[in-house]
């Protein structure tokens, strides 16, 4: 349908103005009335986080969300755009979306009061309807609120009209969603100029009496005050937030995996397929859940779920980096490929350790926790005595980087307990890499219970009877 193009098609059309709060309580209730998820690229929040989220649009609140790094904070602030409707009219020319039934910029109301029911209008996408502001040290309240311009004034206006004015970004925003992350590292004085916005619902500027009511729903994100000391959120400021939203970490590793696979950015290469193994999902997620747990791992600053992304993207590249170098094109991530996580791992935690040059040993430490996790969760106990048994009185068996896939299906033949187990954990007729990828799993599982013995040269590694 062609939309109105100026006020008085829009008056004859029926469309009708409502605040951005009503208009977004009003989407949320025929989402929710649908069973469609809020937010379904965010995993994890279906009882925890979202029932707050869907009260506060109900309730009309601003609402400032709480939690560590990696958390999904800014991609729930940035998704309430699709909430919006999908546009809306503003006076044609308007920097601040006037609405064309009742503008409050000075241009946009003198061009009504001219022009009337020929007052052009333009529509404006939700998109357009949405801002953000990382909160540093040098915002100011002119990049926030306004500032004069001087260019105006040098066109020969005066300093006292209200024409002389250059919005912010906030008042840009008008009628819709402004977002502010990080919050507490904006300069107290500069949250004192929100305090308006938010309660009053209008903007001043310098010493003007000018008086813009702002219809805005400010949204902003915050790590817990006893994470940062670069700034504090003002109690005012607080106090003007309608809801304060928790946020966490996945409360599970089936949760954590299901994000991994959702975020992760997949190898691509020619001549290559690429297959990652539940086990080692399971590995790398409950990595983080370890993390998380640690002594020695800083929880003030938190264990981003970004580190189980970047920790699979750099297991599946190492596996890649093997494959090519063996003339494989199956690409199947092994145990011996998990020694890619300290590289991936070091940049995203601080590690707390009263000893130097630890860091490398309590990463290794929680990598063997983390396979030890699995393979008990993974591989049944009743299997493993055959298999323990079948190393007495053999030659140790060796792993690593350079042992191709084919070396492991030849040692399932000669052991077939091993098979066994193998199958359990790859399916009936794997490909030699995802055998491979089991057999590891299972020998390492064995050696960290304490059940076989295993000697580590560089890349290569020895599995034998203990004894």
């Amino acid at each position: 349908m062609t939309r109105p193009s100026t006020l008085g098609e829009l008056r004859a059309s029926g469309w009708e103005s409502v605040p951005v709060k009503e208009e977004l309580r009003r989407n949320a209730v025929a989402r929710i009335r649908s069973g469609a998820p809020l937010f379904p690229r965010v995993l994890g929040y279906e009882d925890t986080v979202f029932p707050q989220l869907e009260n506060a649009l109900l309730a009309g609140h601003d609402i400032i969300f709480l939690g560590e790094r990696g958390q999904a904070k800014t991609r729930m602030i940035r998704a309430l755009v699709d909430l919006l409707d999908e546009a809306i009219p503003v006076v044609e020319g308007s920097e601040i979306n006037d609405d064309p039934y009742d503008p409050v910029s000075l241009p946009a109301r003198q061009l009504v009061a001219e022009l009337g029911d020929d007052t052009p209008i333009v529509w404006v996408g939700r998109e357009q309807r949405y801002g953000e502001k990382l909160a540093t040290p040098d915002t100011s309240v002119a990049d926030l609120i306004g500032e004069v311009d001087p260019i105006k004034v040098a066109e020969g206006r005066y300093l006292a009209d209200e024409l002389t004015l250059h919005y912010g970004l906030v008042p840009r925003t008008n009628r819709g969603i402004f977002a502010i992350n990080e919050l507490p590292d904006l300069a107290e004085r500069i949250q004192v100029g929100l305090l308006n916005v938010l309660e009053e619902r209008d903007i001043q500027i310098r010493g003007y009496k000018v008086r813009l009511p702002l219809d805005v729903l400010l949204v902003a994100s915050a790590n817990p005050e006893d994470y940062t000391n670069r700034g504090r959120l003002i109690t005012p400021l607080k106090d003007r937030f309608g809801s304060q939203i928790r946020t966490h970490y996945p409360l599970d590793v089936a949760t954590e995996v299901e994000i991994v696979r959702q975020e992760v950015r997949p190898l691509e290469a020619d001549g290559l397929t690429v297959l990652v193994p539940d086990h080692v999902s399971e590995i790398v997620a409950t990595f983080s859940q370890l993390a998380r747990q640690s002594a020695h791992i800083s929880q003030r600053s938190g264990v981003s779920v970004r580190l189980s992304v970047s920790n699979q993207e750099a297991v599946v590249a190492n596996a890649a980096r093997r494959a090519l170098r063996a003339g494989e094109t199956e690409v199947v991530p092994r145990i011996c490929d998990l020694g890619a996580l300290p590289a991936s791992t070091s940049g995203k935690v601080e590690i707390e350790s009263l000893e130097e040059g630890r860091d490398g040993q309590i990463i290794e430490h929680l990598v063997s926790a983390a396979v030890l996790t699995v393979f008990r969760e993974r591989v049944r106990p009743e299997h493993l005595l055959a298999v323990v048994e079948a190393f007495d009185g053999r030659a140790p068996v060796e792993t690593g980087e350079d042992v191709s896939a084919a070396a492991y299906v030849e040692l399932c033949r000669d052991i077939p307990a091993l098979g066994v187990v193998v199958g359990e954990l790859a399916g009936e007729a794997p490909s030699p890499a995802a055998t491979a990828s089991a057999v590891e799993l299972v020998l390492e599982g064995l050696h960290l219970s304490k059940r076989l013995n295993k000697e580590a040269v560089g890349g290569r590694a020895q599995y034998r009877a203990r004894g």
